[in-house]
């Protein structure tokens, strides 16, 4: 069978609307890396039940992206999603009512236990230098592709 990523067969635009996915902060990290190796899967998207549990990490890589490698980061925290979806590259990650980055990418370092979910930021800042406290939501945004309809 061939897979329809390394084809680059799917892409963004099979997806019409997906709700919104509300996490809860049940860990802050702090910290950064200039020499990481995050090896960001092909896959575009990832699904997860509720009570699942991700890690955030930032970065600034101007180049970061799907199968790519990313080496600058910054440690986020963890979040429990209190709502099943999925998170597709591209999402808004919104704290406190701004935007604090948008997803760009997925890594299996630890999975089955957790899945690493990259952040494009402007600026890659620790989930302590945003302020971010334990108990805090995150708001993973959905859409309405109303172009489609």
């Amino acid at each position: 069978m061939s897979d329809p990523y390394k084809r680059r067969l799917v892409n963004k635009d099979f997806y019409h609307s997906k709700s919104d996915i509300r996490g809860k902060v049940v860990v802050v990290l702090d910290g950064g890396l200039d020499n990481r190796e995050l090896k960001l899967i092909q896959p575009i998207s990832r699904a997860f039940p509720k009570g699942s549990i991700i890690e955030l990490i930032g970065t600034d890589d101007p180049g970061a992206g799907p199968g790519k490698s990313v080496d600058v980061i910054s440690y986020i925290g963890f979040i429990e999603f209190q709502n099943g979806g999925v998170l597709l590259t591209g999402d808004e990650l919104v704290w406190n009512g701004k935007i604090i980055g948008t997803i760009i990418g997925f890594d299996d370092t630890h999975m089955p236990n957790h899945q690493n979910t990259v952040i494009k930021m402007n600026t890659r800042k620790s989930g302590l230098e945003l302020g971010i406290q334990t108990n805090d939501e995150i708001l993973i945004k959905g859409f309405t592709n109303n172009s489609k309809v």
